[in-house]
């Protein structure tokens, strides 16, 4: 977090019992006076799949016998009007609203200093950066601030459910976000260095650009100063032979034809 900010605590409610403490921490910060948002659960396939599960989410909490029912709640989504998107933001801010229920349209540009917990619904089914940035929004007054990520982790099985599960970890345990980055770039991997695809394996063939950078740092000041003396590599035919195949592959060489 930017240096200055109110720390934020975060959880990981896995569980029934856990997602009761949850609702009660949130009913516990509007007595208090504070306010807080729900994140509803993030559906990449459909915008309009996603606002009706952000429709479906604010009924249920906020229904006779929902988690939020008899607190005053709002709806905001990005299919929203511009004038209700602003009406709906203004209460917020004014106090008028005790919790907003949302989808990710508040990742960027929401300040409200009174919000001081945060719940993500099904958090797994977000990147560790978009998760951070979500949890920025609260932390962003002088009272402590929590941020609840809520996630059922038997829900799938196998690399999937492990990287789900890393990525939550990595958020309970770090506000970092140069800490986050590494262990996203961990669990994505980094993608060619010779070539556009930006995750999953990589194309050298020893190396890890995360874990030995600063041997990839020398190498490439090394490969600098053998091209400066020598551009065409006439004193150097080991290394034109092994370039003139890697540019063979079709990956590498297109990538290089456009840079």
């Amino acid at each position: 977090l930017p240096p200055g900010r109110t720390p934020i605590e975060t959880t990981w409610a896995r569980g029934p019992l856990d997602e009761e403490a949850v609702w009660a921490d949130v009913r516990a910060e509007v007595a208090a006076g504070r306010q807080a948002y729900v994140v509803t659960p993030l559906i990449e396939e459909s915008d309009k799949l996603q606002v009706a599960s952000a429709q479906e989410t604010f009924d249920r909490l906020t229904g006779p016998d929902g988690e939020l029912a008899g607190l005053r709640v709002g709806l905001l989504h990005g299919r929203l009007g511009a004038a209700d998107k602003e009406q709906t933001m203004a209460l917020f801010r004014s106090g008028s609203l005790d919790v907003l229920v949302a989808t990710t349209v508040i990742e960027v540009g929401v300040d409200v200093p009174n919000a001081t917990v945060m719940v993500i619904l099904d958090a797994d089914r977000f990147g560790i950066a978009q998760l951070h940035q979500l949890r920025g929004r609260v932390g962003r007054g002088a009272a402590a601030s929590r941020c609840h990520l809520v996630a059922d982790p038997t829900t799938d099985d196998g690399e999937l459910r492990a990287e789900a599960e890393a990525r939550l970890q990595a958020l309970v345990d770090s506000t970092d976000g140069f800490v986050l980055a590494e262990v996203d770039l961990d669990l994505r991997g980094e993608g060619t260095l010779m070539g556009e695809r930006q995750k999953g394996r990589n194309d050298l063939r020893l190396a890890s650009l995360r874990r030995d950078r600063e041997w990839v740092g020398r190498a490439r000041d090394v490969a600098f100063a053998i091209v400066d003396a020598d551009p065409a590599l006439e004193r150097h035919p080991l290394h034109a032979e092994e370039l003139a195949l890697f540019l063979g592959d079709d990956d590498a060489g297109d990538y290089l034809l456009k840079s």
